[in-house]
């Protein structure tokens, strides 16, 4: 090979290991580009091997190679499509409500999973995220926690809920008598919002943002098939709903989504924010009603928490 291909294999080479430092897993790139370098590898000369043998590899292709393998993959970077579906290769239906065995749920996550940790259909999100936050717990569990997108500790981490919030969150389901492993914890955004300009803070997601991930939330729900879905804060009902909501208006009041009963409750984060008692209430009485409706015991001490003496 010429020199200033293996020049500028070398450069790229650096630029995806500095992209891995800084915790990039896939890199976007566009269709045009990957045929582009498909037809340069075609004319390239080719080194023919003994019949049966396998060709060899030379150590420009092997510097290739370990790059792409150890952490850093090279996804086609496509345009923003909205499906109302996802389509699986394996043959687990999505119907709601379907039983499903504990074998096939398992296999249907597990490819799932993988499907969103490459999703590039929200390219500003793609630029800026270190890693999809898919969710986190039981796959069997009867309820199922749902918040509105990864902040920058999740970003950090690939997993939901895991900040001040999430910590909260993590009280109040072991008030409850479970723990963050034995419940299902998800977001709408499976990737954490942009935030162009600023050096810290969130961001809400944008409803086409929403609309784009949702699909996957509902493959989630398809498989779970929780009992009892919990949407934290107004955002994660307006990513359900697909309407604007209050939650001030709407927590604690049953509703259906996908078949399943949904409870609205404010978002830990409003509770930091507020660290009113009454508000605290009000979670713990929603919560109430979620652990009446699957069937765990509520003690006495339980039901008193957040009550004045």
């Amino acid at each position: 090979m010429s020199a200033d291909y293996d020049q500028l294999l070398d450069a790229t080479i650096t630029y995806f290991e500095q992209l891995k430092a800084q915790g990039t897993r896939y890199v976007p790139v566009l269709p045009e580009t990957l045929a582009g370098l498909s037809r340069a590898a075609a004319s390239l000369p080719q080194i023919r091997s003994q019949p049966g043998t396998p060709a060899p590899v030379t150590a420009t292709s092997a510097k290739a190679s370990a790059v792409l393998m150890d952490g850093v993959a090279v996804v086609p970077k496509l345009p923003p499509v909205f499906s109302p579906t996802l389509t699986l290769t394996s043959a687990a239906p999505l119907t709601p409500g379907t039983p499903l065995s504990l074998d096939a749920k398992t296999q249907a996550i597990a490819e799932l999973r993988e499907r969103a940790m490459v999703c590039v259909k929200c390219p500003n999100l793609v630029a800026s995220r270190k890693n999809v936050v898919f969710g986190v717990g039981d796959i069997s569990s009867q309820i199922m926690f749902v918040g509105e997108a990864p902040g920058a500790e999740e970003d950090e981490q690939g997993e939901p809920f895991i900040g001040a919030a999430g910590q909260l969150l993590t009280k109040i389901i072991q008030t409850m008598g479970l723990s963050r492993q034995t419940v299902y914890i998800a977001n709408i955004l499976k990737c954490r919002p942009d935030t162009p300009g600023q050096t810290f803070g969130n961001r809400k997601p944008t409803p086409d943002e929403m609309k784009t991930c949702v699909p996957y939330l509902h493959a989630q729900v398809d498989l779970i098939q929780p009992k009892v879905l919990v949407a934290l804060g107004s955002t994660a009902i307006e990513g359900l709903l697909s309407k604007p909501a209050y939650i001030t208006k709407i927590r604690g009041q049953w509703h259906t989504y996908r078949g399943i009963p949904l409870m609205p409750t404010f978002h830990p984060s409003y509770l930091l924010r507020t660290e009113a008692l009454q508000d605290k209430r009000r979670v713990w009485e929603d919560m109430l009603q979620v652990m009446e409706k699957v069937g765990l015991p509520v003690s006495d001490k339980q039901r008193g928490y957040f009550l004045k003496g």
